[in-house]
């Protein structure tokens, strides 16, 4: 898991990289590299986050 993903706690919002038409979304959990966000516009996500590093946005 990368750097980024490792620091993701509940509460937090991000960005998918690859689809930002999801909008921004709010960490639900993040347990041994599961990572599940609410995203507004796909709803609830479960990404491996081996595979994909979200963008943290710290000013929403």
């Amino acid at each position: 898991m990368s750097e980024l993903n490792a620091i993701l706690t509940p509460g937090m919002f991000v960005r998918h990289p690859t689809q930002p038409d999801w909008g921004m979304g709010q960490v639900q959990s993040n347990i041994a590299g599961k990572i599940t966000v609410n995203f507004p516009d796909e709803g609830k996500v479960v990404l491996d986050g081996n595979h994909i590093t979200l963008i943290p946005v710290f000013e929403p």
